[in-house]
């Protein structure tokens, strides 16, 4: 590959002409080669507005210099444009790949973007310990074993680990515990693992048991449900009634996977199908996952910025951006044409190392299968649009109440949680015109040490000064969608000054601000309005707004409580080794086998600690005299 760019004088004003992006355009275009790549448009600022990929980079480009064939979308994007950037590759299967990439590291404003931050849970058989476990997988495939999946949503790949358990006792439970147990767990007890860990099945047992549970979550379900009635038939005829119990049970609990299937095409193996519908300016992608002869649920995706766009381009966009970052499948049927159809195949080939078959039913099972996709995007858009709808209302009625000078698009709610002034946390929860704007939520860890325990007043100016520093430094000019036109605070009067100071503090006065307090003897309905230089207002009990407050500060309440309990339970389990300097994640391990726990280390002679493998004599001193300080 090779690189090269353009620039044009930033001093230029910000609102410019049309005329302006087209010679700078013109300018590159007199240098590009008639070979594939993929181009940049960036802004004064250097920010990426559009990413495109050509086979021919001379003859695409050259569209940009009509832009009355272009649409509005594309004619804004020119005019801002004051600089290009081109990256040359060898073929263009590996522009696509490359386009498809940027798009979605960098997410261009003009460009068609999927908002896809979650990853798809797996099931892991593990393939690293004498005794593997079957797990819930998500991120990067870094540990050995046996990956099943994906699944639409974690719901998805719970419901069946659940019925794996019972079906095959498979242990769960992690290395350590299972290294450090002596007496059977609870899912022992309650016949969902068969106690490996103290030796309550052989060895040869426990595998067969893998092996059953591999051929079930590699499709071939029915197989391992005829042996199992098989088994059963045998110990019944052998009077072993118990036993047969145990067979009849297990085959229950196969079937309960097998019912959440609502279809379950037997001879499509490993395949995706994907639906897109288009209504009122808004588009609604299906995806539902088959693996194993299994459905493995469903997912809706809303992709931003295209309501100009055909439905050809924007699944060409979809499926770039989808795949960009997970394995295709071996098959991927579509309900209609995607944009350069042969080039997207042949680019998700590359990627996935094998061939992969992109096609469009016509007939039979797989045509059904799309229709039953179209479907659920149809019906999922109508949704979408209908939420939309109602929560523009209400956000045109907390703009009335609050005197706000149009519809807030993006409100932060502020809470803070904490016992007695320990492990005390900040949480902003966001919400929007598309509602609540989870991806955005953040917590705030409270580090001040000067702080008096307790002091929420204090806290509440620790968090908004970080928060607000972050996005002079970040969003100065407030274009990249990190300010709010609303802040929502948890509290009185108190909270409303103290964030007004950090405000003053920051030189920030365009940002509306209210606290919302409860009533007397905090009863929910009679909130009091906090606002600068207002006096207190109250909401009907009935007013749907109202409603809408109140659930924008319980979402916030839950989210601050959440993320207090989760540093609470990591201060519980902080092990007295952590306070040791010097000792990490391997020193720590390798005395917690020898010893078996943090107490004994404490306890034991300074020779004992120097037996532990990886300890040398200088650290095992340094731990000696941390837990005998008078020795």
């Amino acid at each position: 590959m090779t690189a090269s760019d353009t620039h044009m004088d930033k001093s230029d004003a910000v609102d410019r002409p049309l005329a302006v992006g087209v010679t700078v355009i013109e300018q590159v275009l007199a240098t590009l080669p008639a070979s594939p790549g993929v181009y940049r448009m960036l802004n004064l600022k250097g920010d990426v507005l559009y990413v495109g990929k050509a086979k021919n980079l001379k003859k695409r480009v050259v569209a940009y210099t009509k832009p009355d064939r272009q649409t509005l979308r594309i004619q804004r994007m020119i005019a801002e444009t004051a600089s290009m950037e081109v990256i040359t590759t060898h073929t263009e299967v590996e522009a696509l790949l490359l386009e498809s990439t940027l798009i979605k590291t960098l997410g261009p404003r003009y460009n068609i973007l999927l908002k896809d931050d979650k990853s798809f849970p797996h099931i892991l058989l593990t393939g690293d310990h004498d005794w593997p476990q079957v797990l819930k997988h998500r991120g990067a495939r870094s540990r050995k074993g046996e990956y099943f999946g994906p699944f639409a949503s974690a719901g998805a790949v719970n419901q069946t680990l659940s019925a794996l358990q019972r079906a095959f006792l498979l242990r769960s439970c992690t290395d350590a515990v299972f290294s450090s147990r002596t007496r059977p767990c609870l899912l022992f007890q309650i016949k969902r693992c068969s106690a490996p860990c103290v030796d309550r099945i052989e060895h040869g047992a426990y595998m067969d048991l893998l092996a059953q549970a591999r051929a079930f979550l590699s499709g071939q379900s029915q197989a391992v449900q005829k042996d199992l009635a098989a088994r059963m038939e045998a110990a019944a005829e052998a009077m072993e009634y118990e036993q047969a119990a145990v067979y009849r049970d297990r085959m229950r609990a196969l079937s309960r996977i097998q019912a959440h299937q609502d279809i379950n095409p037997a001879e499509l193996p490993e395949a995706d199908v994907v639906a897109l519908y288009q209504a009122g300016g808004q588009t609604c992608v299906q995806v539902f996952f088959f693996r194993s002869g299994c459905n493995y649920g469903n997912r809706s995706y809303f992709p931003q910025h295209a309501q100009d766009a055909e439905a050809a381009e924007v699944m060409a966009a979809f499926l770039g951006q989808f795949y960009a970052d997970k394995m295709p499948p071996k098959e991927i049927l579509l309900s209609q044409e995607a944009a350069e159809m042969e080039i997207v195949a042949a680019a998700l080939s590359a990627k996935a190392g094998r061939k992969v078959t992109v096609s469009i039913p016509k007939r039979g099972e797989r045509k059904r299968l799309i229709e039953h996709a179209h479907d659920n995007a149809r019906e999922a858009l109508g949704r979408r649009m209908a939420e939309s709808s109602a929560q523009g209302k209400l956000l045109d009625g907390v703009a009335e109440v609050f005197g706000l000078d149009g519809r807030p698009n993006r409100i932060e709610v502020y809470d803070n949680s904490h016992i007695q002034g320990t492990n005390a946390v900040g949480g902003m929860i966001v919400a929007g015109a598309d509602g609540l704007m989870k991806a955005a939520y953040r917590k705030f860890n409270i580090r001040s040490t000067e702080l008096t325990p307790g002091d929420d007043f204090a806290m509440m100016r620790e968090v908004l000064t970080r928060r607000f520093q972050r996005a002079q430094k970040e969003d100065p000019d407030r274009d990249r969608g990190q300010w709010p036109d609303l802040v929502l605070i948890d509290g009185g009067l108190g909270q409303l000054n103290a964030t007004l100071g950090v405000f003053t503090e920051l030189g920030i006065d365009d940002v509306a601000l209210v606290s919302i307090a409860k009533g007397p003897d905090r009863n929910a309905g009679r909130e009091r309005f906090f606002l600068p230089g207002k006096e207190p207002i109250s909401l009907p009990m009935k007013d749907p707004v109202l409603y809408f407050l109140q659930r924008l500060r319980d979402e916030a309440h839950r989210f601050a409580i959440g993320a207090h309990r989760t540093r609470r339970a990591g201060d519980m389990v902080r092990s007295p080794l952590d306070e040791i300097d010097g000792i990490g994640a391997a020193r720590k391990k390798a005395l917690l086998h020898h010893f078996g726990s943090a107490r004994d280390v404490a306890a034991a002679a300074l020779g004992d600690v120097e037996a532990v493998p990886g300890i040398s004599k200088a650290m095992a001193k340094k731990i000696y005299d941390h837990f005998h300080p008078h020795g």
